[in-house]
């Protein structure tokens, strides 16, 4: 990156009121930003410039808005949910979790929170900074606050101050519902709905948390002291970092609060799609399928048994599902069907499956041909959610043949009228 271009449009700007600038200050200010606190350039220009417009006692020469301190001036104290990337600033706030550090850059993260909200934090290890405990108050002066994937992140750098402060208030934040959901960090009130196959080796667990308004995914990674959730119970959850990816959020609990509660959630029971069209595709891993014993794994096992967690599982678990695609004339949705919807559209059920699985030459392969025999080419109207860009199918039901419609893609594929 060109500094001194940055530097002389800065410099220009000023120069427009009659004030000289430091050219080698405001470089160096640049470069500490950019540089060593991976502040975005166009944030790193407005921040400098904010900070000479309040140096000289003039409006903001040319920023983007906004009135932040730059680097090393003065900043006022904030209420944590006020923080916006590209703030410098201090606040006061409770510890509420730690997370393992993901690079040897890195001294400490985690989450800190007042009372009107949490942000999560980043101690470079080259600020040489106090070292936080958990569950203790801290004030933090003259942080900067970025942005990691249209979250706020705060960065402690070298130029930060912090300072235990002798505060016991309690800390329960009120929890929102899911559909109030935004990125950053959450609280919820929920009920685990369902445990879905883990997707990564790191993975502990996730699944989908419900209340009364809405539906959200959750994943828990592998820590140490990290349990699962149980289906069907009924949890708070406070501090989650609420994440968004394809517009779609998720709650990575891994570091959060948890506490089970008593009673129940009536779960909402919208959110679920029908898609219609024909099954295009059965995908490897249809069938009958081994899963791993251990309680609470539930992987499926490799042809030699072998899970990837557990290894060689001899006493293993048969299970039916069905992979594949499922194309309604305009899209092609991925879609996942479970053992009961598999026995009902297949009409094959687990006791048949084993026993072809056991008895016949091809072994499992029997079954996987036996279903796809089935099931491919067919008209189907499948239920569900999607999750993830996949549909999971809660029933799926044959539909009967319309020849006019068939004519109709036939037609639209033809480029016809």
């Amino acid at each position: 990156m060109d500094y001194s271009e940055v530097t002389e449009r800065i410099s220009r700007k000023f120069s427009k009121s009659g004030k000289e600038i430091d050219r080698q200050k405001v470089e160096g200010k640049l470069r500490r930003l950019i540089d060593e606190f991976g502040v975005q350039p166009s944030e790193a220009e407005r921040s400098v410039s904010n900070e000479l417009a309040k140096e000289f006692n003039i409006p903001a020469a040319g920023s983007s808005g906004g009135t932040g301190a730059g680097a090393g001036g003065a900043t006022e104290q904030k209420a944590i949910a006020q923080a916006q990337p590209g703030d410098w600033v201090t606040l006061e706030g409770k510890v509420v979790s730690l997370a393992a550090p993901a690079s040897p850059a890195i001294a400490q993260s985690g989450i800190i929170a007042d009372e009107s909200g949490g942000i999560r934090f980043v101690v470079w290890a080259k600020s040489n900074a106090l070292k936080m405990k958990e569950g203790a108050w801290y004030r933090i002066e003259s942080a900067v606050v970025d942005e990691y994937k249209n979250i706020p992140n705060l960065k402690v750098h070298s130029g930060t101050t912090i300072t235990e402060i002798e505060k016991t208030d309690p800390l329960i934040p009120e929890p929102s519902p899911i559909r109030d959901l935004r990125p950053g960090i959450g609280s919820v009130r929920a009920k685990v709905i369902q445990e879905w196959e883990v997707t990564h080796d790191r993975m502990l667990q996730s699944g989908l948390l419900g209340d009364e308004t809405g539906t959200v995914k959750f994943v828990i990674w592998k820590e140490p002291g990290k349990e699962k959730l149980a289906v069907g119970t009924v949890y708070s959850v406070f501090y989650a970092q609420v994440d968004e990816y394809n517009e779609r959020l998720s709650l990575n609990i891994t570091t959060a609060t948890i506490m089970q509660e008593e009673g129940d959630i009536v779960t909402a029971t919208g959110g679920d799609v029908e898609i219609r069209g024909a099954i295009v595709h059965i995908a490897p891993g249809s069938g009958i399928i081994k899963r791993c014993p251990v309680p609470g794994c539930n992987r499926a096992l490799s042809r030699q048994n072998y899970c990837p967690i557990h290894e060689i599982q001899p006493n293993f678990v048969y299970d039916l599902r069905i992979k594949g695609w499922l194309d309604d004339g305009e899209k092609t949705h991925n879609i996942l069907l479970k053992r009961d919807v598999v026995e009902a559209l297949t009409g094959i059920n687990l006791d048949q499956a084993k026993e072809i699985a056991e008895n016949n030459p091809l072994g499992m392969d029997e079954v996987f041909l036996q279903m796809r025999d089935k099931v491919l080419g067919r008209y189907v109207a499948c239920k569900g959610r999607e999750i993830e860009n996949r549909l999971l199918v809660n029933t799926c039901e044959r539909m009967h043949f319309e020849s006019g419609e068939h004519a109709k893609l036939l037609n639209r594929a033809g480029g016809a009228p």
